[in-house]
């Protein structure tokens, strides 16, 4: 597999307001506006925004502390627009995006004006789901059961490649454990491939021998020179067919040996620039690759993360983009610990009740609420994380104390839905 583009050598430290960063996002998220915009402002950078949704951008940072970008339309779903629109913006110091859905997008800009960034091929092997199985067992890495069906193919028929059940049905390039199932016979796959084709026309749809086991992330960040290994999530899911993350809890360290069988895969796959937020399922000695997504871990995870090591994370993952070499030690604490916790509808409706943004610090734990849904608005029920009703994240040093403070603050608040009629 090719390695990931990198620079000779690494670039000076940054001063105030000395370069540009061209940043590509659809929606808003926290990550950037919590996140990397800050650890832009402290390093200096001005920031260019491109995004295929402007308005939303805007309001999003009207209220924030740190300077706002310049927000700037473009379909940042084609390449080809990305190129030209930077090119009439003017060449940037530094291409950049958190997006699942634009990595290659920005891997592919980023190499076209000579800036460091990801091999796009990588990108596009974490992004499509059948062809990051196909690649893991192309380079003798691990080979998961699988078969691609394209948007006509009948679930019954020989594309499915006879994988047993149960078996987990996917679309290829989703995400948000979206349309994401454990699916028990030939009858239900079929049901299902119907109901999720008639939500996404066109979508090709991935088939794979379910992964039994416990649920683990892996949280790397690399300059294409060293790899660094973060930190460890346990997942603890909902109760099954569905998938939702209901729950990550820091582990002290990264479990051996499946971190070091994990990172093995990563590096058949050409991962090794900028973070990178892996899933995986231990079975015996062996990590089993879930999925990868070359990006930081979203949904809060990564201010949590942050918050545990105590060191300025996304500063360190915009400087490798901007061609500087990441220090031998990183300084991440090994104390840290950290829980979030997920409030999640159980059905469709309206949110009527529900607590505000809070912010508190107690018996050595730092509690933030954030809500993630606005009271009065009528949602379906998605069987993913677009259930999320709010998002706790609780740090310290002590776990105890950490679950006991998380505990305390569900049992003290409301979350109502009214069902719909």
């Amino acid at each position: 597999m090719a390695a990931p583009h990198a620079p000779a050598a690494a670039l000076p430290r940054r001063g105030a307001a000395d370069g540009r960063l061209h940043l590509l996002a659809r929606n808003p998220t926290d990550s950037v506006t919590e996140g990397f915009l800050p650890a832009a402002a402290a390093l200096g950078l001005a920031v260019t925004l491109l995004t295929d949704q402007p308005d939303a951008h805007r309001a999003a940072y009207a209220s924030r502390a740190s300077p706002p970008p310049d927000v700037v339309a473009c379909d940042v779903r084609d390449f080809r627009e990305v190129v030209g629109r930077i090119d009439r913006l003017g060449r940037p110091d530094a291409v950049f995006t958190n997006s699942d859905h634009l990595q290659v997008q920005a891997a592919l800009a980023a190499d076209y004006f000579g800036l460091p960034g990801k091999d796009w091929k990588a990108a596009l092997r974490a992004k499509d789901k059948a062809l990051l199985r196909r690649s893991l067992a192309g380079a003798g890495a691990d080979t998961v059961r699988s078969a691609e069906l394209g948007p006509h193919d009948d679930p019954a028929g020989p594309a499915h490649g006879g994988i047993p059940f149960p078996c987990v049905l996917k679309p290829r390039e989703g995400v948000a454990g979206e349309d994401v199932a454990l699916i028990g016979d030939a009858e239900e796959l079929a049901y299902r491939c119907r109901e999720i084709r008639a939500r996404r026309p066109g979508a090709a749809l991935v088939v794979e021998e379910y992964l039994d086991g416990p649920l683990h992330t892996l949280e790397t960040l690399g300059d294409g020179h060293a790899l660094h290994t973060l930190g460890t999530f346990r997942t603890g899911l909902s109760p099954l067919p569905y998938f939702i993350e209901e729950r990550l809890t820091l582990l002290p360290g990264p479990p051996l040996p499946h971190a070091a069988d994990a990172l093995r895969q990563l590096r058949a796959l050409g991962v090794g620039f900028g973070a990178c937020h892996t899933e995986y399922v231990a079975q015996g000695d062996r990590a089993r690759i879930v999925e990868v997504n070359y990006r930081a871990i979203g949904d809060q995870c990564d201010l949590a993360l942050a918050d545990a090591l105590g060191i300025p994370l996304f500063a360190h993952i915009l400087r490798t983009h901007l061609g500087e070499r990441l220090p031998a030690r990183l300084g991440a604490r090994t104390d840290g610990r950290a829980r979030v916790e997920y409030v999640c509808a159980d059905r469709g409706g309206t949110l009527i009740t529900a607590p505000p943004a809070s912010d508190t610090e107690h018996d050595g734990v730092r509690l933030v609420y954030r809500p993630l849904r606005v009271t009065g608005q009528a949602h379906p029920l998605h069987r993913s994380n677009r259930d999320y009703l709010g998002v706790i994240r609780a740090t310290g040093t002590d776990q105890g104390r950490i679950d006991r403070a998380v505990e305390e603050f569900l049992a003290a608040r409301r979350w109502e839905i009214m069902s719909w009629a």
